[in-house]
């Protein structure tokens, strides 16, 4: 199962704003009026630090089927909680940004490769930080971990792909699957898998 089918993928938020070209849907209007609303964008930070459900405002923003068995006993499913964490990490990444954040196919490897190549970055304190995310053994701590990476990759306006993201934190709870993700963030991380 992934979380970014196209019936998810047409309710999260950055796809209402953000075309498929990783471009503002809206062409006209000043950069504030084609991104999302600073408070839409303050209401999903306020997840950062929150497991899912514990930010009422962010219900609406939720898109995930909810599990009635854990839902009447007060519980999040893991689907839910990776896509809360998505979520709250692209509040994050989007607040005052004028350009999209979000972009299809930039995998968190291959957005920390760019941060690693750019000239405001020490590639080995990037490797440093990459390698602390891509060692953590729980989806709870990837997600400690994200935060920061995520505040690096919007200092260089570096968008991702928040659909993948949510992706590989719900497929975390899994060790083999966890294994496939490392894999895959390595070889974009060292630019094997791409042809760029």
């Amino acid at each position: 199962m992934t979380l970014s089918d196209d019936n998810h993928r047409q309710r999260r938020i950055w796809h209402r704003y953000i075309a498929a070209d990783g471009t503002w849907r809206r062409k006209d209007g000043s950069p504030a009026e084609r991104r999302p609303p600073g408070e839409d964008l303050a209401v999903l930070r306020r997840g950062l630090s929150r497991p899912a459900g514990d930010v009422l405002e962010m219900f609406p923003f939720y898109t995930c089927p909810v599990d009635d068995f854990l839902a009447r006993r007060g519980q999040m499913s893991i689907a839910q909680e990776a896509e809360h964490a998505a979520l709250a990490l692209y509040g994050l990444h989007q607040q005052s940004q004028d350009r999209p954040m979000h972009r299809r196919g930039v995998s968190l490897g291959r957005a920390m490769r760019a941060l690693r190549q750019h000239d405001r970055s020490s590639p080995e304190a990037v490797d440093a930080r990459f390698q602390q995310a891509f060692a953590a053994n729980s989806a709870s701590a990837l997600r400690i971990r994200l935060r920061g990476l995520v505040t690096q990759l919007k200092g260089i306006d570096q968008p991702l792909d928040y659909d993948l993201l949510a992706d590989d934190l719900y497929a975390w709870h899994r060790h083999d699957a966890r294994g496939r993700i490392r894999r895959r963030w390595g070889l974009d991380y060292y630019n094997w898998a791409s042809a760029e």
